[in-house]
């Protein structure tokens, strides 16, 4: 399937941002130029779902958190959500962290809580990152679910930086003996560094894309550097695809089809399944990496979101012998895609 015409226009105008600049420091010039010019959306609301701000302690400081509250029904799960951006980007107004955070709230009925962790860049690096993460994790199974749900499941999610970070937080939680999730939900997940190469196809119709639409492999490192402060002898629970993965939750993974972090996250699925846990993933294939970032309402968006709300409700009702248990085990499934990984 080719990449989804939803990225043309984006496409053309990177392409022209790279042809007309001369130093990195136009170029990111340009970029906010074009940022500037492209239409705001409203940011997500719903009235089914309360939203509210607050801060939780933290070994750095506090952690800035938003919390999603299904309101005509009681919350039936729970899930701490961790945005995108490379490790030194994103927040949580970003629809990677609004947008997801409210939907799954709402077609799930879960309590969600997005985490602001602190950002690498400007002398913060790993661990601090992870350690924000872990403490609103250890937050929201003590204190901060909502009064009288302290038996629902949680669940831990994120994607592709993000991603890195909540699966290391469960790696922390299982190793260091706190509550443990209940599953796993990683969209696109940058896991391995390096990064393992694309197939050849994915490769030569993606070599046509703008740089900046791409993930390079000076880009990677750069990400590395920048999160850890180098790129040899990285903590296993940095880049947490070369830690033991055994003893982990049931894991959900959402792929990108044009996306040169896929191979992350499909060598993760292979080795999560080696080691015993169970995992499933859904590949969103006309798609680049970051689709859940957009806000156009496209068919592999909504479905993205459909596969992480079925993995909550199953975290509470687990599926066995229907149709909908049949495709969660299935294995692979596809779908479409969303906004280029600029930055």
């Amino acid at each position: 399937m080719p990449i989804n015409p939803y990225y043309d226009e984006h496409i053309r105008a990177l392409a022209d941002v790279m042809s007309g600049a001369r130093s990195e420091q136009e170029i990111r010039e340009r970029l906010r130029e074009l940022a500037q010019h492209r239409e705001s959306p409203e940011p997500w609301t719903s009235p089914d779902v309360a939203v509210g701000d607050t801060g939780v302690p933290g070994p750095h400081g506090p952690v800035p958190v938003r919390t999603y509250r299904p309101i005509r029904r009681p919350a039936t799960s729970a899930l701490l959500w961790v945005h995108g951006g490379g490790f030194t980007g994103g927040d949580l107004e970003m629809p990677e962290a609004h947008r997801v955070s409210g939907e799954l709230a709402l077609r799930a009925d879960a309590f969600v809580v997005s985490v602001g962790y602190r950002l690498a860049g400007d002398g913060i690096r790993y661990p601090v990152p992870l350690d924000d993460v872990h403490a609103a994790w250890s937050w929201l199974c003590t204190t901060g679910l909502p009064p009288g749900s302290d038996d629902l499941p949680i669940a831990l999610g994120g994607a592709s930086a993000g991603a890195a970070l909540a699966l290391a937080t469960a790696l922390r939680t299982r190793d260091h003996g706190d509550r443990t999730a209940d599953a796993l939900l990683l969209a696109y997940p940058f896991t391995h560094f390096p990064a393992p190469a694309l197939d050849t196809a994915t490769a030569v119709e993606m070599s046509t894309l703008p740089a900046l639409a791409r993930f390079a492999p000076q880009g990677i490192e750069h990400m590395v550097r920048s999160y850890v402060g180098r790129i040899t002898d990285l903590p296993t629970d940095a880049l947490p695809g070369t830690a033991p993965l055994a003893g982990l939750p049931r894991t959900h993974l959402v792929l990108s089809g044009y996306d040169d972090l896929r191979p992350s996250g499909e060598l993760l699925h292979r080795q999560l399944d080696e080691v015993g846990v169970q995992v499933t993933s859904y590949l969103a294939d006309s798609m680049l990496h970051g689709h859940l970032d957009l806000t156009a309402p496209l068919p592999q968006v909504e479905e993205s979101l459909d596969f992480f709300a079925a993995a909550l409700r199953e975290a509470v009702r687990p599926m066995s012998g229907s149709a909908a248990g049949v495709r969660a085990t299935a294995g692979l499934h596809t779908a479409a895609q969303q906004t280029p990984p600029v930055g």
